[in-house]
């Protein structure tokens, strides 16, 4: 059984509740990649993939098979990336453990031309998603989030589909009834 926390940290997942009313983030699995009780919290959607590949989107970035995911709701026209390659790319911010987010560029780029990158080195998004100061501390307190450790998914390896429902699953106890709950609840 995962272990639930009682307040979000950098490197913590949130786990939407079913019905948060919020279609951005509708049964949504989001990775902090940020979070400062002074400033506030940012992250990405980990489990909703875009029917996107990179190459799609990037002209002129080097061909990697990947596909790109939908980050959150704010700067969606931005692409940003989480990977395992910390120091090897200059700016990286490490995340927790072996998993960091951005840095530059071109080394990246470099990288991928070299073949030293592959798709389960790196997940890219388009957008983020982003909490105002003392904002996501209130919805965990609404429990429209369930905060728990990052290794309840392998971020760059998950597939994600289903990624919602098998978290929710290994919760088990009362959210069970969340696994097994419809999309419209009218339907129940």
């Amino acid at each position: 059984m995962q272990r639930v926390l009682t307040d979000p940290v950098k490197g913590s997942l949130l786990v939407a509740e079913p019905f948060l009313g919020d279609a951005n983030f509708e049964r949504s699995v989001v990775l902090l990649t940020e979070h400062n009780d002074a400033e506030g919290s940012v992250g990405f959607v980990i489990n909703k993939p875009l029917d996107l590949q990179l190459d799609d989107i990037v002209i002129g970035f080097p061909s990697l098979d990947t596909i790109v995911y939908h980050g959150g709701p704010v700067q969606q026209d931005s692409l940003y990336f989480i990977h395992n390659k910390g120091n090897l790319i200059p700016g990286s911010q490490p995340i927790k453990d072996d998993l960091y987010w951005g840095g530059d560029l071109e080394p990246l780029k470099e990288m991928i031309s070299c073949q030293l990158i592959t798709p389960s080195d790196i997940r890219f998004f388009l957008g983020y998603s982003g909490w105002g100061l003392g904002q996501l501390k209130d919805e965990v307190e609404d429990k429209a989030w369930v905060v728990l450790e990052q290794q309840a998914v392998n971020v760059l390896h998950d597939s994600p589909k289903d990624m919602w429902n098998k978290v929710i699953r290994a919760l088990g106890g009362e959210y069970l009834l969340w696994a097994n709950s419809p999309l419209d609840p009218s339907l129940n």
